[in-house]
C-alpha cells in the first residue's frame, strides 16, 4: 500500500497544468517542490530544497499498464506550450517606476513642426492667408486698338510683403534695406519664396521687362516688377463719342489659393497706383486710376486671388465727331430733299415720282457704303447698341419713309382718292415741315443722350 500511494502521488504531480506553478506573492509562496516534468529544467528554489528520491519497486503488470496510460495524459500535457518558468520570470528585468520611465521620442509629425522651414516655402509665421500688398502705376500708354479691345502700354507692378525668417540687423543696411536690380534679382528670388502673381490680360509676352527687389530689417519684402506688352481690356462704346473707357491690368495668384495667399491694398498703394502726368494717348485724356478687389472662382469651390488696376480715360469727343458724325448727319439730308423738291398746286404734283425715287434710290446705297466704311475702320461699333448704329438707323428709317410719301402720295395719290386734293394738299404742305423736324430732333436727341 505505502508504495502503490507513493506512485500515485507521483502521477498526480506529473498531470498537473504548467500555469499551477506560476510564483505566488511574497507572502503567500510555499516552498518549491522538484517535479519531474519533461524537457524542463529544474528552478532553482527546487534546487535549494532536497527531495528524497523514490525508491525503485516493483509493479505488477496491470498497475504497470495503467501507470503507463497515465505517463501518456502526462507526456500529451507537457507537450503544450509552457509558461515561463519561475526562474525565468524571476531573470525578467523589473519594470522601471514612472519617476524612472524615459521620456516617449517625440513623433514624426512633432519634429517636421520643430524643424526650420525652408525659406522657399510659404511663410506661416505670421498665420494664413499671408497678405500680399499690390499696387500698379502706368508709365506709358502708347496706343489703344479699339478694334482688337486692346492696349499697348508699359506699367510697374508692385508687391510686398513679410517673411520674419529673412530679418537681419538693421546696423548691416546702412540706408534702410538691401537692393538688388536687373540680373542680381534672380539669384535672390530662387533662395526664398516669391508670391506667384502674374498678368492675366496680358497677351503674349513681355517686350520689355526689368526687376528690382528690395529686402528691409524687419523682414519685409517688396519686389518691383516694369513690363511691357499688350493687355487685353473690355470696351463699352454704347456712349461712342463721348465715352469713358477702363484700360485695365488683373493681378492674379497663379499658384496658391485665397485661403494661402490674398491680395490687397493700404494708402500708399493707391498712392503708388497712378498714371504718369506726361502720359498722351492719340485721342484720349488719361484719368485716375482705381484698383479693385475680385476674387476667382477655381475647381473644387476654390477661389483664387485677383485685383484689377483700371486706368480711366476719356474719349476727346471733338476730335471724332467731324470725321464720324457729319457724313452721318448729311445722309439724313437725302430723304428731305426727297420731299422739298417736289411742289403740289390745286393737290397736283408737278415733278414726276420716279425723278424723286431715283434720289431715295441713290441716298440708300450711299448710306449702304459709309455704315460699310464705319464698319471696317471702327468694327467694335457693328456690334451693340450705341449712337452710330442709332444714327444708322434712323438714316434707314427717313430713306423708308421718303419712299412711302413717294409712292403713296405722289405716285398714287392715295389721299386725294379718300379726301379730296385740298387735303392732300395740306398733308403735303405738313409733311415738308414735320419730316425735317422729327428726323433732326431725333438725331439731336441721340447724340445729347450720349453725351450725358
Amino acid at each position: 500500500m505505502r508504495q502503490l500511494f507513493v506512485l500515485s502521488l507521483v502521477m498526480l504531480l506529473a498531470a498537473l497544468p504548467a500555469h499551477a506553478q506560476a510564483p505566488l506573492p511574497a507572502a503567500q509562496t510555499p516552498l518549491p517542490v522538484q517535479v519531474p516534468l519533461p524537457e524542463r529544467a529544474p528552478s532553482a528554489s527546487a534546487a535549494r530544497t532536497p527531495v528524497p528520491e523514490p525508491r525503485s519497486l516493483k509493479v505488477p503488470p496491470p498497475l504497470t499498464e495503467q501507470f503507463n496510460d497515465r505517463s501518456t495524459t502526462s507526456a500529451t500535457v507537457a507537450a503544450q506550450p509552457p509558461a515561463l518558468p519561475t526562474a525565468a520570470v524571476a531573470a525578467q528585468p523589473p519594470a522601471l517606476s514612472t519617476a524612472q520611465s524615459p521620456a516617449p521620442a517625440p513623433s514624426t509629425a512633432a519634429l517636421a513642426v520643430r524643424a526650420p522651414r525652408a525659406l522657399t516655402e510659404l511663410p506661416l509665421e505670421s498665420g494664413l492667408p499671408l497678405w500680399v500688398r499690390a499696387g500698379l502705376a502706368f508709365v506709358e500708354v502708347e496706343t489703344i486698338d479699339e478694334n482688337k479691345e486692346t492696349f499697348t502700354a508699359t506699367v510697374d507692378m508692385r508687391l510686398s510683403w513679410l517673411d520674419q525668417r529673412l530679418r537681419y540687423p538693421a546696423a548691416e543696411a546702412p540706408i534702410g534695406y538691401r537692393e538688388w536690380r536687373n540680373e542680381a534679382v534672380a539669384p535672390q528670388l530662387a533662395a526664398m519664396w516669391t508670391p506667384k502673381v502674374g498678368f492675366a490680360n496680358l497677351r503674349g509676352e513681355p517686350t520689355r521687362e526689368s526687376r528690382s527687389l528690395r529686402r528691409y530689417p524687419d523682414g519685409r519684402v517688396e519686389l518691383l516688377r516694369r513690363v511691357a506688352g499688350s493687355f487685353s481690356s473690355q470696351l463699352d462704346v454704347q456712349r461712342f463719342p463721348f465715352d469713358r473707357q477702363q484700360l485695365q491690368v488683373e493681378l492674379v495668384s497663379q499658384d496658391d489659393t485665397a485661403d494661402k495667399v490674398n491680395l490687397d491694398y493700404r494708402q500708399d498703394d493707391l498712392l503708388f497706383s497712378r498714371a504718369d502726368p506726361g502720359i498722351k494717348i492719340d485721342g484720349w485724356t488719361a484719368g485716375a486710376v482705381t484698383l479693385t478687389r475680385d476674387p476667382l472662382a477655381g475647381w473644387y469651390g476654390e477661389r483664387y486671388a485677383r485685383m484689377r488696376v483700371a486706368l480711366e480715360v476719356d474719349r476727346q469727343a471733338l476730335a471724332t465727331m467731324p470725321s464720324l458724325f457729319l457724313p452721318l448727319l448729311a445722309s439724313l439730308l437725302i430723304p428731305l430733299l426727297a420731299t422739298w423738291l417736289n411742289h403740289a398746286k390745286n393737290g397736283e404734283f408737278e415733278i414726276k415720282p420716279f425723278e424723286l425715287t431715283n434720289i431715295i434710290i441713290g441716298g440708300l446705297f450711299a448710306v449702304i457704303a459709309l455704315n460699310f466704311t464705319v464698319n471696317s475702320e471702327r468694327s467694335i461699333l457693328a456690334s451693340g447698341t450705341n449712337t452710330v448704329s442709332l444714327l444708322f438707323g434712323l438714316n434707314y428709317l427717313a430713306l423708308g419713309t421718303a419712299l412711302v410719301i413717294n409712292v403713296c402720295l405722289f405716285r398714287f395719290n392715295f389721299v386725294r382718292g379718300l379726301a379730296g386734293r385740298h387735303v392732300q394738299h395740306e398733308t403735303f404742305l405738313f409733311i415738308t415741315w414735320a419730316l425735317p423736324i422729327a428726323t433732326a430732333a431725333t438725331a439731336l436727341a441721340l447724340i445729347l443722350i450720349a453725351a450725358a
